[in-house]
């Protein structure tokens, strides 16, 4: 069959196998819902009739041939690459699926240390050693910013046997790094250009937004279909091009992923793919409507700060994505995470998160002009009810972090449990990060500070969720004994 843009072939094969009444002597084992009648109501029949085992006419995501490899195919096309793969074990496989096509056990990488922790997680299943990139800090808002252009050729200079540069692009805060040059430098080192794209999808699909990792000629990129392109919770694209083998790739997402891809998820993403296609200029000129509104309301309140293309600087900031609602709260004398909090807790308004001096409201088409009108009069009414003066607000620098291990060595190598407060000067065994974003405050490997231990106890006393430790309530961290 003949498939467009127009088509969804793994949605389409779902209708025809439900049409077809086939009997199910497979799993899973709610044989369509019947076998589980609260979940049916609470899901709907239809979801749990379109929740089916792999079989010939819905072929097999591990070694797809027919409507999932057709479906690969068309998201090839509607994003720029030359192949792309469906992964339902969310963005953190795709992206440790680049890192482990293209690093081996030993071999070194080139990253800013504001990496999501799925990142270093693959160096820990991998062996490769991170090569750290300071990506700076805007002391005024406390955020990370992108990667420089002289940081990065600093990199190269200093490591040539590297083997790839990982580049989030854009930050969870909307800020992007010079792509296209980067991609320029490190492709005349030989090495390859990995970009998190977890934020990025309608970067494929609008306009007036930075460049996508593969207009800018990027090797891969694993870009989160969930997050801003419609597609179901979990489900993600890993996107190749240029000289990425596309069969080695698929063995090494198959290290990892799920033999029982979801079809849900699937459908989802073939679905979406078919909507931002056709739909996504349309639906990307709203959303960035909705955001400009709503920075410009936030912003005649004053004491908050909702930023945008302003803070551009040709470099570390080379671009900013107009979708993006970050604003600035330490101003009121509130951290982000405690108006994260008010908005949810007085407010009933969920937004994605709150750091020590931020918040980030995803906007996307599925918002309504009077949800925005809501959001921003909770604001001006959590400024007037709950503001105060701004006093004892952490302003957390960027340090370069003391890489002792590699952070596969330090996370098997034996530990002990130590009290927070005396743990500076040991080796950190295990992650330490607030979630959302879920970028590490410490990795495996890494020389405890008392900057880092003063930034975990402050983060804890302002209510942000820590995670990573064994220990859950992060009164005790694993450290190597050695």
């Amino acid at each position: 069959m003949n498939y467009t843009q127009h088509n969804a072939p793994i949605h389409e094969a779902l209708l025809r196998h439900r049409k077809n009444r086939v009997v199910p002597f497979d799993v899973p084992g709610h044989k369509g819902g019947r076998g589980n009648t609260e979940l049916t109501e609470f899901l709907g029949i239809d979801c749990l009739k379109a929740d089916v085992n792999s079989m010939k006419p819905l072929d097999n995501l591990i070694h797809p041939v027919s409507v999932i490899k057709a479906a690969e195919e068309l998201a090839a096309e509607a994003f720029g690459a030359d192949a792309v793969f469906f992964i339902v074990n969310g963005t953190t496989a795709a992206v440790q699926a680049m890192i482990m096509s293209t690093c081996k056990s030993g071999e070194k990488i080139i990253m800013p240390r504001n990496v999501h922790r799925s990142s270093i997680n693959a160096l820990v299943v991998c062996g490769a050693i991170p090569v750290y990139v300071n990506p700076g800090v805007n002391h005024a808002l406390g955020i990370p910013l992108g990667m420089s252009v002289e940081d990065i050729k600093k990199a190269i200079i200093d490591n040539p046997e590297a083997k790839a540069i990982l580049i989030n692009n854009p930050t969870y805060y909307g800020i992007c790094s010079n792509l296209r040059e980067i991609v320029l430098l490190a492709h005349e080192a030989g090495m390859k250009v990995l970009v998190d794209e977890a934020h990025g999808t309608h970067f494929y699909f609008g306009e007036n937004l930075p460049v996508s990792a593969m207009a800018a000629g990027a090797d891969m990129s694993a870009v989160s279909m969930h997050k801003t392109g419609g597609s179901l919770t979990q489900s993600s694209f890993l996107l190749c091009k240029n000289d990425i083998s596309p069969g080695y790739v698929r063995q090494i997402i198959n290290l990892t992923q799920t033999t029982s891809g979801s079809y849900l998820l699937l459908s989802s993403l073939d679905l979406a793919r078919k909507n931002m296609y056709l739909n996504g200029k349309a639906m990307v000129e709203k959303t960035i409507l909705l955001a400009e509104y709503a920075r410009e309301e936030i912003n005649k309140q004053g004491g908050y700060y909702a930023f945008s293309s302003e803070l551009m600087n040709d470099d570390t900031i080379f671009d900013f994505d107009l979708t993006k609602l970050s604003v600035h709260t330490a101003e009121i004398g509130l951290a982000g995470v405690e108006v994260y909090d008010l908005l949810r807790d007085e407010y009933d308004i969920q937004i994605e998160f709150g750091d020590m001096g931020n918040i980030l409201a995803m906007i996307t088409a599925g918002d309504r002009h009077f949800e925005i009108e809501r959001l921003i009069s909770a604001l001006s009414e959590i400024k007037r009810r709950f503001s105060k003066k701004m006093v004892g607000m952490l302003n957390h620098e960027y340090i370069d972090p003391e890489v002792v291990f590699t952070p596969q060595k330090a996370f098997y190598h034996d530990k002990k449990s130590v009290a927070l407060v005396s743990a500076a000067g040991h080796i950190a065994g295990e992650f330490v990060m607030c979630y959302p974003p879920g970028i590490p405050i410490l990795a495996p490997g890494e020389r405890i500070t008392k900057d880092i231990i003063d930034y975990i106890r402050y983060a804890k006393e302002k209510g942000s969720s820590l995670t990573g430790p064994q220990d859950m309530k992060v009164e005790y961290l694993n450290i190597i004994d050695f």
